[in-house]
């Protein structure tokens, strides 16, 4: 990973791209942070005075929305207002994504951002409706997703040095799914076959059931999947699961070794946190901030993250910006690698 003084793009007033040191963005975030600061008990005292609202930029059903319901539900004693969900799926997350950049920042309206909303999507879309760095105020992170590489039981290897091996000798032949262009799911795939050098076909999906429904059915013959997702179908002998892209076992399925125990270190995952839009009252950010590192302490949200596999973490605003800026820089040489580019 690279310092974050590295250089990301922004608009300006005129609407023109340009380029900003990473610390001259931070210390304008501490300003603008700074300039709400008369307003700032007034805003903590009124809020929230009506339901708060995440837009989760995906399907129903999936790992973040899971765990985002989870948090939702408890969420609601502490504030003393409803947490409602609305799935805004498209476009890898941007859809949902660009509703909240234009959202009134009062801490009313959130999203449930990853990976791909804020870190990949800027290196993809190169007219993105939103700028990741300069249109939202990070709240928190609070979760990590592994990923598991998987296989259908037909495609006839019970081990990641048997799949290398058909995979090297059938170039070009072996397919794999994800759950969209530039998505996680799909560079985590590009990672290992640049590290293993394979060469295999990618059949994208709308999302991670479409695909993960593709594999089972033998349509395809292996992909990543969040590890939660994945333990319950491997559980039913629906697929197998050839090793955890984690840096460490993950106690769902502690049998299964590491991808980097097995002479394979690929980082498979995707995290997940909350953002409000540009200037949202830090002291807001920070009282959603706290409360989400409450209740991911109660047992029926603990339950739910073993489970889905979810890893809890939490983190400050502040923190949760450093890590957003450190995680692009990361993805940034395999989207390069690959040169994508979508519209």
């Amino acid at each position: 990973m690279r310092n974050l003084a590295a250089k990301v793009r922004h608009k300006d007033r005129d609407g023109k791209q340009e380029t900003r040191p990473m610390d001259q963005i931070t210390r304008r975030g501490f300003l603008g942070a700074a300039a709400t600061l008369p307003l700032a008990a007034p805003a903590l005292a009124a809020f929230p005075d009506q339901p708060i609202r995440v837009i989760v930029p995906w399907n129903a059903g999936g790992l973040a929305d899971v765990v985002m319901r989870a948090i939702a539900a408890a969420m609601a004693g502490p504030l003393g207002q409803p947490v409602i969900i609305e799935n805004r799926p498209g476009a890898n997350g941007a859809v949902g994504t660009q509703v909240v950049a234009r959202s009134a920042p009062d801490g009313h309206t959130l999203i449930l951002a990853n990976a791909e909303t804020h870190a990949i999507n800027p290196l993809i879309y190169p007219r993105l409706a939103y700028n990741p760095a300069t249109d939202f105020t990070p709240v928190t992170l609070f979760a990590r997703g592994p990923f598991v590489l998987l296989t259908r039981p037909s495609f006839g290897v019970d081990n990641l040095q048997g799949f290398l091996a058909k995979a090297r000798a059938e170039p070009g032949r072996i397919t794999f799914a994800s759950w969209g262009i530039g998505s996680t799911s799909h560079l985590a795939m590009e990672s290992l076959i640049k590290q293993a050098g394979l060469q295999m076909l990618h059949v994208p999906f709308t999302g991670a059931a479409p695909a993960s429904t593709a594999l089972v059915a033998g349509q395809v013959d292996v992909m990543f999947l969040n590890a939660g997702p994945a333990e319950a179908v491997a559980r039913d002998g629906k697929v197998r699961i050839l090793g955890v892209g984690a840096a460490q076992r993950i106690p769902l399925l502690p049998e299964t070794p590491t991808m980097a125990e097995l002479g394979m270190p690929v980082s498979a995952g995707n995290w997940f946190g909350l953002l409000g839009p540009a200037r949202l009252p830090m002291p807001v950010a920070e009282r959603i901030a706290a409360v989400v590192a409450e209740v991911l302490n109660q047992p029926a949200v603990q339950a739910i993250f073993r489970a889905q596999a979810a890893l809890p973490v939490s983190t400050k605003p502040e923190e949760m910006r450093a890590f957003i800026a450190e995680d692009r820089m990361g993805w940034a040489n395999v989207v390069r690698d690959l040169n994508i580019q979508l519209e």
